[in-house]
Formats: structure tokens, sequence, C-alpha cells
């Protein structure tokens, strides 16, 4: 079996060049998912278009009020693409599970 090496560089003060064994390599983690709900899909489309799912769940826990104004404010103000009809369900699936309980 071949062994590959990586070389990493670091520079703060001057170069320092580390070796790491590439068997010792590891990605970072998934990136958050959405909760598995009714209306996930729908957000997973029109939301995370622009942000991840990290952007929503690190959110203080909101009232019904709180998201149908964030959503007005992602569409009015950022432009995000969500038609008019999709609104309501939006806010729904995120009140009720990024909601304050």
């Amino acid at each position: 079996m071949k062994r590959t090496n990586l070389l990493i560089m670091v520079t703060s003060i001057g170069t320092v060049g580390t070796l790491v064994n590439a068997e010792d390599w590891k990605l970072p983690a998934d990136e958050p998912k959405l909760k598995l709900a009714p209306g996930s899909e729908l957000v997973s489309a029109n939301c995370q278009i622009c942000h991840s799912a990290d952007y929503i769940s690190t959110q203080p826990p909101m009232n019904r009020a709180s998201w149908a104004a964030a959503v007005q404010k992602m569409r009015e103000k950022y432009g995000a693409p969500l038609p008019p009809d999709r609104v309501e369900a939006v806010v729904e699936y995120l009140a009720a599970n990024y909601g304050k309980r």
C-alpha cells in the first residue's frame, strides 16, 4: 500500500511545516441538517439557497410573530425567492421546530 503524506504550511510568525499522514486527515463534520418535519423540504429548498441550516438552528427560540417577521425581512430586504403562497408554510415549520415552547 502506498503511504501518502501531506505537508501543511502555517504562517503566523515565519513558516512552519507540519507533516501529517493522509490516514490521519479528517474532514470537518457535515453541515447541520434541518429538523425533519412537515415543511422541512420547503425550507431547505427556499432558505438554504442563501444560508445553511446552522443559521436557522442557532437563532434564539422565537415566537411565531418573530419568525414571520424574519421571513418577511428575508424576502423584502435580502430578496429571498420565496413565493408569497409558501410564506405561511415556512413560518409554520420554523415556529413549530425552532420556536419558543
